[in-house]
């Protein structure tokens, strides 16, 4: 298989432990970050996923809330999930 990613990824041997939130704070999800590169990251959720808007949401990466990331979802398997990071500024895609 070869790799289709454009950055390069960082691996975390152990797992950084992290929380999705939700945009307006409405639901919050424990989850390990297994790995990130500059553009987005593979994690793994503890607990269901189902019912949670997963489209934009925020991962937290401190217990204060001073580092996050904004995620879009790029794909879900099983328990683990692929986000890609939301650059500030960006340009949001009109939905039609």
């Amino acid at each position: 298989m070869t790799e289709q990613r454009k950055a390069n990824r960082v691996v975390f041997e152990k797992g950084f432990a992290a929380n999705m939130m939700a945009i307006d704070g409405t639901w919050r999800r424990p989850c390990t970050m297994l790995d990130a590169s500059d553009t987005g990251a593979r994690l793994s959720i503890d607990g269901s996923m189902e019912g949670l808007a997963l489209k934009e949401f925020f991962l937290v990466l401190s217990t204060v809330g001073k580092a996050y990331r904004r995620c879009e979802l790029a794909w879900v398997n099983g328990n683990q999930a692929g986000v890609y990071f939301i650059k500030a500024g960006a340009k949001k895609k009109k939905s039609e």
